[in-house]
């Protein structure tokens, strides 16, 4: 930023992202684990708002978990011309090296893989779509920005815990929430301090 002011330069900063992704029990949960998917999978997980902490109210949690590991399981990875494909690769050997560790990392801190952590192929730097259930924010999965297609979905019982946990990362880019009630909208997008906020 310095260079910039001093030389007039525009410069554009990269700003990592955990976004966390509020899902409550008073909605149609087939539609929001859709786009719980779409907001973690889309362009591969390679996204730094992409809604990579997803928080799910108990009531819905274990049927929310078995509808997003079914999307996931049926996620066609391939060649981005291929009309059938739903997901290319990610961006070069390095980085799927890196996404894969994190997998590791999620098992062996006691996550919940549902389905995918694998790599798709030898040709190419292609990985599974990517579904961790019982993930608690201590988690290296939960607390560092993976860049890929990993979802990992949290448990949650009240507005305020969610809120608080959601707001507990060096992060600060993106947020937002899923629910037909008025009285959760407002209450998010007011208690997320310094992000994008969509209810």
């Amino acid at each position: 930023m310095a260079a910039a002011q001093s030389n007039l330069k525009r410069v554009s900063l990269e700003l990592g992202g955990k976004s966390p992704l509020i899902i409550f029990a008073d909605c149609d949960v087939e539609e929001a684990a859709q786009w719980a998917h779409t907001a973690i999978m889309g362009n591969h997980g390679q996204n730094c708002s992409a809604a990579s902490r997803t928080y799910v109210e108990e009531p819905i949690y274990d049927q929310f978990v078995q509808i997003c590991k079914t999307m996931a399981e049926n996620r066609f990875v391939g060649d981005p011309y291929d009309a059938l494909t739903m997901q290319g690769p990610l961006i070069n050997e390095t980085q799927m090296k890196k996404i894969l560790s994190y997998v590791e990392s999620g098992k062996k801190e006691g996550a919940k893989l549902q389905c995918g952590g694998e790599r798709v192929g030898d040709t190419g730097y292609f990985i599974q779509p990517t579904v961790f259930s019982e993930v608690t924010d201590d988690m290296s999965i939960a607390t560092d920005e993976i860049f890929g297609p990993v979802q990992c979905i949290l448990k949650f019982t009240t507005i305020e815990e969610a809120i608080k946990r959601a707001n507990d990362t060096k992060y600060g880019l993106a947020a937002g929430s899923y629910h037909k009630g008025y009285r959760q909208g407002p209450h998010c997008s007011t208690e997320c301090p310094g992000r994008q906020c969509v209810g």
